[in-house]
């Protein structure tokens, strides 16, 4: 007995197949179901609906709920081949309209000119020349069709293959019933001769119409993955990997581990993520973050895969490669937000809910209506409008109106260096107005330098710093290593640190050559009782050229103060302007003492300051502006920014920053500049206007079409639209939706 599932053909014993009702049986899916058919440990490729995400399986198909082709899901190690659904429905395309081309002129030649091809071979013979071609057209071009708006039925997921199956039987079955049996036609189906006419060209047009509009728009679709393919076409392909004893080989990168050296010869990619060991050059990091300005590198210096070396000659070791590295981690987020659902997408949900319903029942009621109160043959009339009218409103263009944009806008958003966790950050930022701003490693470098060292009487310059040095090389934070470089640099002698106790936002305490010291703010010091009065006036002097002033105390004694400056990124000041004109508000929140970073607000316009800011703070700060009605992002590099990034309404994350920074962020930014948020707030912008315009076009069509395709104008003009311009029109609404949604691909951010 086969262990496959019926729906699916996935292995029942390797995943937990979700096809069915809540029994978990083997069924067709019902309608909220689940329908992730990948088991966890599964590593090869996987298929997903860009309109229904959770729609995964191992195979390329249908979607269960709309209908549409599945696509695979691009990771930075993806074969990406030519799609089967795209050759298959173009040759049924190019079969199918060799095959109706006939019918057309048997079925609409006397209205043309040409009728006497169908006075020479008969009514009657011309009916069957017409069965015999449009046949095939039907039963094997359009069995895809066929074949998903029969599941769509039984599993009642209503969809767009619903009606089109819905309307080409119809004239089908009605057109061989005519051929066949004639006789149980009453006289409302006949003409004026007592024929019974037959609508086989009507069937096939609209399958050849169908095919050509499903081909179209999945050429555009694939277009939307251009973005993830530029992006892995950047990836090098071999690496030159320096052995023990010296010699070089040309390897495959998928050969590369960590720990190799490899030489980047100039003009060549950086193959993996790496740190330089020898060498000097400049590297283009363009096509990762976005920045036009090629990056000196020397030893010591981090480079990414997939960047391109100058005219240096460089050799590196490898410290991330294959899944770990940057641009593998790019091209993974980057898929998984195009697969992500925009909060907006659910009115069309609900829209697409109950339409393709209400539209079977307005086809029911035309066909009625026209029976009625038609001109002869009133029934004839009236199968033609029903058809029409189901296949005229397939609500194909509504689902993609969402889904194309997003994916088109993430993968735009990914080439300048803006990567979208998900579309509702996409979304979400539309709204922002106020930004927070932290300010080490977001205003400024985050690389902080010794500029002063000044002692209090009875204390040198060089024991000072031995001292602040010594203490701080057992804290990790950026004004820290200022402070031991500086010492260094100085060639100082720095002793070991017993007791070492950082006390969060404020300094550290330790033991140095058995002396209790604490180097930190002011707030440190008046916790352990030191008067600061003397020093007062020289620190605020220093805090406002933007320095930050730290004080060491020995034994509980001041003896004196060192001052480090960050240097502000030279992006910074543009970036801020541009988002003052893009109507945000921005505050930033920093630990630093207020009078640094007034005068660092002041020199960049910066409109509100929070200093003296504890990690927990910021996420505090946040809750009350978003109390305040305010919709808050945030953005932040470090490991303490983390909570403030989850509690915004968006949170930004520079990619130069902490992992768990990236994690917690709805938005990162490659580059870690804030040029990056002009960007993104630019995209997010033209995005939503984008899927605005989608919808307006899917929607106004119908209402428009719908009751054009019933025939409310034949009493007025006396127009009654044919099933096959139906077809033609529902395509042309699908294509002009991804169409409209491409234009992203060339947006200016």
């Amino acid at each position: 007995m086969s262990t496959d599932c019926d729906h699916c053909g996935s292995d029942r014993h390797n995943h937990s197949c979700h096809h069915g009702g809540d029994d978990g049986g083997h069924g067709e899916p019902a309608r909220g179901g689940r329908y992730d058919l990948v088991p966890a440990n599964y590593r090869g490729p996987v298929y997903t609906c860009p309109m229904h995400p959770e729609v995964r399986q191992k195979h390329h198909g249908s979607c269960p709920i709309c209908g549409m082709a599945l696509e695979l899901e691009r990771s930075a190690h993806a074969e990406v081949g030519p799609n089967p659904e795209l050759a298959d429905f173009t040759r049924r395309f190019w079969i199918g309209a060799v095959l109706t081309v006939p019918v057309l002129l048997l079925a609409m030649g006397p209205m043309i000119g040409l009728g006497v091809i169908r006075e020479a071979i008969g009514q009657g013979r011309a009916q069957w020349a017409e069965l015999v071609l449009a046949t095939p057209v039907v039963l094997w071009c359009g069995w895809p069709f066929l074949e998903r708006g029969w599941k769509s039925f039984a599993s009642w997921n209503l969809n767009m293959f619903s009606l089109i199956a819905m309307g080409v039987m119809a004239a089908w079955l009605f057109s061989i019933a005519a051929v066949f049996a004639p006789g149980l036609f009453p006289a409302g189906f006949r003409d004026m001769h007592g024929h019974v006419p037959v609508y086989f060209e009507a069937a096939a047009v609209i399958v050849v119409l169908v095919l050509l509009g499903q081909v179209m728009e999945l050429r555009a679709r694939e277009g939307t993955g251009k973005a993830i393919r530029a992006l892995l076409d950047l990836a090098a392909k071999t690496a030159r990997v320096i052995r023990a004893d010296g010699s070089e080989d040309e390897v495959p990168l998928e050969e590369i581990e960590v720990g190799d050296r490899l030489r980047v010869r100039p003009g060549e990619k950086v193959p993996v993520d790496g740190i330089v060991i020898e060498g000097r050059s400049s590297v283009d990091e363009s096509m990762i973050t976005g920045e036009p300005v090629p990056a000196e590198k020397t030893k010591d210096d981090p480079v990414t895969g997939a960047t391109i070396n100058g005219t240096g000659s460089l050799v590196i070791e490898a410290l991330r490669v294959g899944a770990d590295t940057m641009l593998s981690q790019i091209v993974a987020m980057v898929a998984k937000a195009q697969r992500s659902r925009a909060p907006i997408q659910k009115y069309a949900d609900k829209v697409a809910g109950w339409f393709v319903p209400a539209v079977i029942a307005i086809a029911g009621a035309a066909f009625v209506a026209w029976a009625i109160l038609g001109p002869d043959p009133a029934l004839s009339y009236a199968l033609i409008a029903a058809v029409s009218v189901l296949i005229i409103a397939c609500p194909c263009a509504l689902g993609l109106a969402t889904p194309m944009s997003i994916m088109t806008a993430t993968g735009r958003g990914a080439q300048s260096g803006v990567l979208i966790k998900n579309a509702e950050a996409l979304e979400r930022f539309e709204t922002i107005n106020t930004l927070i701003v932290d300010k080490t490693g977001t205003l400024t470098e985050g690389k902080p330098r010794l500029v002063a060292v000044m002692p209090e009487e009875g204390s040198t310059e060089k024991d000072l710093l031995r001292i602040a040095a010594t203490l701080e090389r057992g804290s990790e934070h950026p004004l820290a290593e200022a402070i031991v470089s500086g010492a260094q640099d100085r060639g100082l002698q720095l002793s070991d640190t017993e007791e070492f106790e950082a006390v969060t936002g404020k300094g550290v305490k330790g033991r140095v050559d058995g002396q209790r010291v604490a180097l930190g703010n002011a707030a440190l010091m008046r916790d352990l009782g030191i008067d600061l009065a003397g020093l007062a006036d020289v620190a605020d002097a220093r805090r406002d050229e933007g320095e930050t002033v730290m004080f060491v105390a020995i034994e509980r004694a001041l003896v004196g103060m060192v001052s480090v400056a960050d240097p502000v990124k030279e992006t910074t000041h543009g970036a801020l302007v541009a988002l003052h004109e893009l109507g945000f508000r921005i505050i930033m929140a920093t630990g630093d003492n207020e009078r640094t970073a007034r005068a660092i607000a002041r020199r960049l316009g910066i409109d509100e300051v929070r200093a003296d800011v504890l990690p927990e703070d910021k996420a505090r700060i946040i809750r009350e502006l978003q109390d305040q009605g305010s919709k808050v992002a945030m953005a932040g590099d470090g490991v303490n920014d983390a909570p403030a990034l989850a509690q915004a309404d968006v949170g930004i994350a520079m990619g130069t920053g902490a992992d768990v920074a990236i994690e917690s962020a709805g938005i990162t930014l490659v580059s870690g500049n804030l040029d990056g948020i002009v960007r993104a707030r630019k995209l997010t912008l033209t995005t939503m206007r984008n899927i605005r315009q989608n919808l307006f076009f899917a929607l106004f069509y119908n209402a428009l079409g719908v009751p054009v395709a019933a025939g409310i104008l034949y009493p007025v003009l006396g127009i009654l639209i044919s099933p096959m311009f139906a077809a033609f029109a529902m395509s042309a609404s699908s294509i002009s939706v991804v169409t409209n949604s491409l234009r992203l691909r060339s947006a200016k951010i």
